[in-house]
């Protein structure tokens, strides 16, 4: 070994004594000194990696020095209690069993100062005595003891005490290494939960429900350490859940440096994007891979979630504050169950769906899978956002006396509390607020806070499945119509002729037939027709997937293709987009095809758009007539208006009357479909007569003509 604790070479090397090995002036005078001597062969510089300081930069080198180790040849015995650990990632498992399986002997010293000092003393016999307790390193000191009295077993104190041997009577010396910080990590189940002193209260706590940290190089450092010490102890498993994670990146998929000026400090990202927004981020992220954190990121989940959020809260809020309108005393007890009957059918299915969602977010939890029940919570709230509330807009405008309104305001109550409760834990400060102003201001017997309330939870065999699934077919044939129309760049708010659906089966037919009314709305299509064959809307061929078969069949690639344009592509088609395996023969033998192994081309029959998931096809028709056009242009005059009310500072109960400057088409518009217009924006008067000193007026587009708007406020 050449070098010394400060990288100098020793006595024994001549000349190189006491020189720094890391200096440039010593490996040129190296180079040197081998010219001189006849040994050197060749200079020459090439690029490598070397290891530095990440702290100062400097340059490091490497020392040969004696470590401790522990012995492995026992390790069967933490193999054995792995396997009676449940590991998230469910590789974790797998990677553990690799590294016992290829490990060496445990190396638990190290070179520094600072550390648990290993209680290990060596003698001038070349003897060591490992000390086992306190107790027995003061019974054995014959030096020191006073010095160390009362101190952590660190240096400098513990270096003071030299003990007699109990065997030899020699005296001798700790050796001056420190403990691996993950052998002393690894000892905490026994150490911090009295197992040497209060045994029964160590069986109480232990092992641990949930151990989590990030996995690269926990496999072998402190998930490892925990598992050796517990075999050894007590042949039992440490913990029972093992959740690991990978590492923080900055977006662009950096790491995060300070020095590189991209590191995001805590109080920074608070500040700036939010505490529930930072929240979410890290608990819908998938463990398995490595976090991208930045503000980018922030915003995409601020949109995504909390502004939805607070956007259907402040709709309730606002029209409550107008209507004056406040919730029984039944309905603010947080934890207990409705009693209030429903008036429509889409009341009952948004109480079914955040039912559904704590059924199925405490099942999620339960398995320590936060990423799943992040994404079925914002399921839930792209339901309550974009099709209860869009759904039940009009209800809140009604007179006050409508019992359908007192419903829907009854029915948003409950479920923004309920679905706030499931929120919670996962942003827990908006919810708070939610919850203070829709429950703790009006209920003074409920729980101080949100996070006081028990958490959510339904009966799964209790569900009203059909509902559930009616309403979520109604969803999924809007959303394809809607991409349907969009495929063809028509907007929402243009009016269509048809929308023609073929689904899966006869109770779906039904099921459509009863919502029609629901889906032209949605569609914004004037009539629904549910067609038994899809057939009558497109024509499907299947290909092969050439990457994919080609090498899974070689020779028997031709075959296959054959079998494919054997079968009826309409159903072939459905099966695949259900989900279903595609069965062919070729030469005997029944092969299953999914997905990936075909693909399915379609082709729109007629004048009309397509869009196919899930056993639903929908075929809008994209052929416009001037009175379509013309309701298209009053969709759009409302859109503006409203766009103006909002930015002159009306209240939404604000009346107005509206008058306007147009020609052609949109003249036509304002005549057809001015009751509309006027229903919309809260207009007492739509006219064509211009207004002396307006409240708010703006010249716009419609379609390609040029409109004036202009409004007073009544």
């Amino acid at each position: 070994a050449p070098l010394d604790d400060e990288a100098k070479f020793l006595p024994d090397f001549g000349w190189l004594a006491g020189r720094l090995a890391s200096s440039y002036d010593t490996k040129t005078e190296i180079i040197d000194d081998l010219k001189e001597r006849g040994f050197l062969v060749h200079v020459e510089q090439y690029p490598h990696v070397y290891p530095h300081c990440w702290r100062s930069g400097e340059e490091l080198v490497f020392r040969l020095v004696d470590e401790w180790y522990i012995n492995m040849d026992w390790r069967q015995k933490i193999k054995d209690i792995v396997d009676d650990i449940t590991w998230y990632p469910s590789w974790g498992q797998d990677r553990e069993q690799d590294w016992l399986d290829n490990m060496g002997d445990w190396m638990i010293s190290k070179k520094r100062v600072y550390g648990l000092a290993l209680p290990i003393w060596e003698f001038e016999d070349d003897t060591v005595w490992v000390v086992g307790s306190a107790e027995e390193l003061e019974e054995l000191a014959v030096e020191g003891w006073e010095a160390f009295k009362g101190h952590s077993p660190h240096r400098p104190w513990i270096d003071s005490v030299k003990i007699r041997h109990p065997k030899s009577g020699l005296v001798g010396t700790r050796i001056k290494d420190v403990g691996n910080p993950w052998l002393d990590a690894g000892i905490v189940p026994y150490s911090t939960l009295r197992y040497n002193t209060d045994r029964a209260y160590w069986e109480k706590w232990f092992p641990a429900d949930w151990v989590s940290e990030s996995f690269p190089g926990q496999f072998r450092n402190w998930f490892y350490s925990l598992l050796a010490q517990s075999a050894a102890f007590t042949n039992k498993r440490p913990f029972k859940n093992l959740f690991s994670y990978g590492t923080l990146y900055a977006e662009d998929g950096r790491e995060m440096h300070k020095s590189w000026g991209n590191a995001i400090w805590f109080d920074d990202g608070v500040e700036i994007m939010g505490a529930d927004t930072m929240r979410w981020l890290y608990a819908s992220c998938n463990p398995e891979k490595n976090l991208l954190f930045g503000y980018n990121v922030g915003d995409e989940v601020r949109r995504r979630v909390l502004i939805p959020l607070w956007n259907v809260y402040a709709f309730f809020t606002n029209y409550a504050i107008l209507d004056n309108w406040t919730p029984t005393v039944d309905a603010m007890v947080a934890n207990r169950p409705s009693n209030i009957p429903a008036h429509a059918q889409l009341d009952e299915w948004i109480k079914e769906r955040v039912n559904e969602t704590a059924v199925e977010v405490r099942a999620a939890l339960d398995k320590y899978d936060s990423e799943k029940a992040c994404g079925i919570l914002e399921e839930m709230l792209d339901d309550l956002s974009n099709w209860y509330v869009r759904r039940s807009r009009r209800r809140f405008w009604k007179s006050e006396a409508d019992t359908d309104k007192d419903a829907a305001y009854m029915t948003l109550y409950q479920v923004l509390v309920r679905f706030s409760r499931l929120m919670a834990p996962f942003m827990p400060f908006a919810t708070e607020a939610i919850y203070q102003n829709l429950v703790a201001s009006l209920d003074d017997g409920s729980p101080a806070s949100i996070h006081h309330t028990l958490y959510p939870d339904a009966d799964a065999d209790g569900l009203n499945r059909e509902l559930l699934d009616k309403m979520r077919l109604a969803i999924t044939t809007a959303s394809l119509g809607r991409a349907a129309r969009s495929s063809m760049d028509i907007k929402l708010r243009q009016p269509l002729a048809t929308a023609r659906v073929n689904v899966g089966s006869q109770q779906q037919e039904a099921d459509l037939e009863e919502l029609a009314h629901v889906l032209a709305e949605e569609m914004n299509v004037k009539s629904i027709e549910i067609v038994s064959e899809v057939g009558e809307l497109v024509s499907y061929k299947l290909l092969p997937n050439n990457r994919v078969l080609g090498p899974k069949f070689g020779k028997q690639f031709p075959l296959v293709k054959k079998a494919l344009d054997a079968l009826d592509a309409s159903e072939a088609a459905r099966q695949l987009q259900s989900g279903e395996g595609l069965t062919i023969e070729v030469e005997g033998n029944s092969i299953t095809l999914t997905q990936d192994d075909v693909l399915v081309q379609t082709e729109s029959k007629g004048d009309s758009a397509v869009a196919s998931e899930k056993g639903v096809t929908v075929a809008v028709d994209i052929n416009l007539t001037p009175e379509l056009l013309q309701e298209g242009f009053a969709r759009d005059v409302v859109r503006h208006v409203n766009n103006m009310r909002k930015e002159s500072g009306l209240e939404i109960s604000d009346r107005i009357e509206l008058a306007y400057s147009a020609t052609g088409d949109v003249a036509a518009a304002f005549a057809n479909f001015g009751g509309y217009i006027s229903e919309e924006t809260l207009s007492e008067s739509v006219t064509a007569v211009s207004l002396e000193d307006p409240f708010h007026q703006e010249s716009i587009k419609i379609g390609d003509q040029d409109v004036t708007l202009a409004f007073n406020k009544k």
